[in-house]
């Protein structure tokens, strides 16, 4: 049976409690969309608050440390974001990636973290423009999918619940810029096809690829109609109730045709 469009939002480093209006609003809308699975991850000091709020919407973490405790100033620990009401976790984004030198290897020890929680994984992967102008994207993302994966989860019986790949071409985030559909595609075929690989057919061919890199309302339809795309990874437009529920929208239509 198909999963429903899986939209999730980022809020990346934006968000007061002024903010947890927009969160109401995005709840109340997804209460009316429930053909479409919605979830936020604003920053570390707004899970709580929007756990509270939220009836409908699944609420997560921008990102976790890989150990449980210790000696981690500023670090917070896949137990401590669980504590606080996330059900889920995005673990590689490429802003992590370059701006805190994250490695694979560290991307794949917090996902085994969080998932020893009992924490979804939202696992990020893309290429940078110079890569794809190279002719490296395919290569370089599944490889990176490959070394970034957490050892344990072919023995999840309930894989495609707990694992969710987001392919987010560098070069598109943030910068108006979206791959094309025939791009998209081609990237989320080559993942999908890693994943039956990984995970056998009936396993990995349910697990849900999302897209990301300036999803907006107005190209949302032509993105989630594309083949092997199971639903967005959003950035700016997930800060306001209208734009995202309108990705939304556009997800649940889709899913309808």
């Amino acid at each position: 049976m198909p999963q429903r469009p899986y939209i999730v939002g980022n809020w990346k480093m934006h968000g007061t409690r002024a903010m947890l209006s927009e969160a109401r609003a995005i709840d109340r809308a997804a209460q009316r969309h429930m053909k479409v699975e919605v979830a936020i991850a604003p920053p570390y000091t707004l899970i709580h608050p929007v756990h509270r709020e939220a009836e409908q919407i699944g609420v997560g973490a921008q990102d976790c440390h890989y150990e449980e405790g210790g000696a981690h100033t500023g670090d917070i620990s896949a137990a401590m974001i669980a504590d606080a009401g996330a059900k889920f976790v995005i673990l590689g984004h490429s802003e992590r990636r370059e701006n805190h030198a994250e490695t694979d290897a560290l991307v794949k020890a917090k996902g085994e973290a969080a998932l020893a929680t009992g924490l979804r994984v939202i696992l990020c992967c893309g290429e940078s423009g110079d890569i794809r102008s190279a002719g490296d994207a395919v290569e370089h993302v599944t490889q990176q999918i490959r070394a970034s994966l957490p050892d344990g989860a072919a023995d999840l019986e309930d894989l495609h619940e707990r694992i969710t790949i987001a392919y987010e071409p560098i070069w598109a985030i943030g910068t108006g810029d979206t791959a094309t559909t025939a791009d998209i595609a081609e990237m989320h075929a080559a993942i999908r096809a890693l994943l039956v690989e990984l995970y056998g057919a009936e396993l990995g061919g349910e697990v849900r690829i999302l897209y990301g890199g300036s999803v907006k309302p107005d190209n949302a339809g032509e993105i989630l109609g594309t083949a092997e795309v199971g639903g967005a990874l959003v950035g700016g437009a997930s800060l306001t109730a209208d734009s995202f529920m309108g990705i939304a929208l556009a997800a649940g239509e889709t899913a309808e045709g």
